[in-house]
């Protein structure tokens, strides 16, 4: 188990070196960040170390292989740590690089990604899908007629109105998932037909756009393929594959050297993250990140690094800038960060509903609208998670991003939800005792 912490004058300097390694070997970058809460309250060393340690009784008691966790706020690290082993078959330690799949961490990059766009003036909000796939003009919602023997025939009934690049940002769009619910148009959508072959995006969008949609557009949020869409969309805008767009606008101007939507380089194998065996599951159309495919998967198909993926949040806590380069308008992140489904659009939230009862959905992340209860966490907040159990949080009222990584996947929504009941315990916005 590696540690960078600080803790007095002789911790401190054990966390410059080892930051210094880090910056060295590429695995975390500088960041210039002015702080924009100067007040903000900050982690007594004691928080830290309890953090610390609930990760560590985690490995400990066999729940998780290993794991990292960053704390950084004011642009800096303040807690940076590995825990247990990254390859339970191999004993390997967990090192700041190991490569994740991130799986719905990646829809975070495909919703920024599209937004460049739309701050480049090559795509707008409220344009309709199929000006860019054409096939979704023919969309068409599917209603369940139940009958006395208990089948469900589906009625097909004509679009009210288009599905529109909105839509895809705020999952709005009627498109669905196969691996929750019960529907008839949710076993759809968990054929193993939709991911057979060697596809690409505008093939796998052509084939969800064959498939009814659960709802009206703008009727309800539902959890979806939108992102994979929104990936095709972002081809067409762009003229380019996903990956080289996004290699070319975010990866490579902010040092995300190790994030792609597979592990090309054959000596990086050894690196990738894996989970006990009997944790072991991919989601739908998934598969291992060393095998070469065509389908980049906007909505789960990324494969990151703990700094690489910090980068990443710090630019977008920052408003849309990263050491002197500017990747969104300050406004974009904003409208991209504030709730898009609230109570006035009359959009449903139904049992499915993964943000929770105290967020919103703004344009790619879940947002923080009122605290839970007997709690102050901070309004604004912005998150997701993905599969695997890796997640991250910004909390921009107090200068804050977090992200842990691990491969734990049925182990990451508990334990997501003990360390951010820590986080702000420790920050003073725990549970009121009054």
């Amino acid at each position: 188990m590696k540690r960078w912490r600080t803790n007095g004058a002789a911790g401190r300097c054990v966390v410059v070196a080892a930051l210094a390694i880090l910056l060295a070997a590429g695995w975390l970058h500088a960041v210039r960040a002015d702080p924009k809460a100067p007040n903000a309250p900050t982690f007594s060393r004691a928080a830290l170390d309890r953090i610390g340690d609930e990760l560590r009784n985690e490995v400990t008691t066999g729940k998780i292989p290993g794991a990292i966790l960053l704390i950084q706020q004011h642009g800096k690290p303040v807690y940076f740590e590995s825990f247990g082993v990254r390859d339970p078959a191999t004993g390997q330690s967990m090192t700041p690089d190991t490569i994740f799949q991130i799986y719905s961490m990646s829809k975070a990059v495909t919703s920024v990604a599209a937004m460049m766009l739309v701050d480049d003036g090559k795509l707008a909000l409220d344009d309709p899908v199929s000006k860019y796939i054409p096939a979704f003009a023919d969309a068409k919602v599917g209603v369940d007629l139940s009958d006395e023997a208990g089948q469900y025939p589906l009625k097909l009934e004509p679009l009210k109105r288009p599905i529109t690049i909105r839509d895809l940002l705020r999952h709005t769009s009627g498109i669905t998932y196969g691996f929750f619910g019960e529907t008839a148009v949710q076993k759809l959508y968990a054929n193993p037909k939709l991911y057979a072959g060697d596809f690409d995006n505008a093939e796998f969008a052509d084939r969800i756009a064959t498939l009814p949609l659960a709802d009206q557009p703008a009727v309800r949020w539902n959890y979806s393929h939108s992102t994979d869409v929104l990936g095709r969309v972002v081809e067409v805008a762009s003229g380019q594959t996903l990956f080289q767009f996004e290699k070319q606008r975010l990866f490579d101007p902010l040092g995300m050297s190790e994030t792609a939507y597979f592990v090309a380089d054959e000596s990086k194998w050894s690196r990738i993250a894996q989970a006990f065996p009997v944790d072991r599951f991919r989601v739908a159309g998934m598969r291992d990140p060393a095998l070469p495919r065509r389908w980049e998967s906007g909505g789960a198909g990324l494969v990151s690094t703990i700094g690489d993926y910090a980068r990443f949040l710090q630019m977008l806590l920052n408003g849309g800038t990263l050491d002197g380069k500017r990747y969104l308008k300050p406004e974009t992140v904003a409208l991209m960060t504030s709730d898009q489904i609230g109570p006035e659009t009359g959009i449903i939230h139904d049992p499915f509903y993964f943000p929770g009862p105290s967020s919103g959905f703004g344009l790619g992340f879940a947002v923080r609208t009122s605290p839970p209860p007997n709690t102050t966490w901070p309004l604004g907040e912005y998150r997701w998670d993905g599969a695997g159990g890796s997640f991250y949080f910004v909390d921009p009222q107090d200068d804050l991003l977090v992200v842990c990584m691990v491969q734990a996947p049925t182990q990451g929504g508990r334990i997501q939800l003990a360390l951010k009941t820590m986080m702000f315990e420790a920050l003073g916005k725990g549970v009121r005792r009054d």
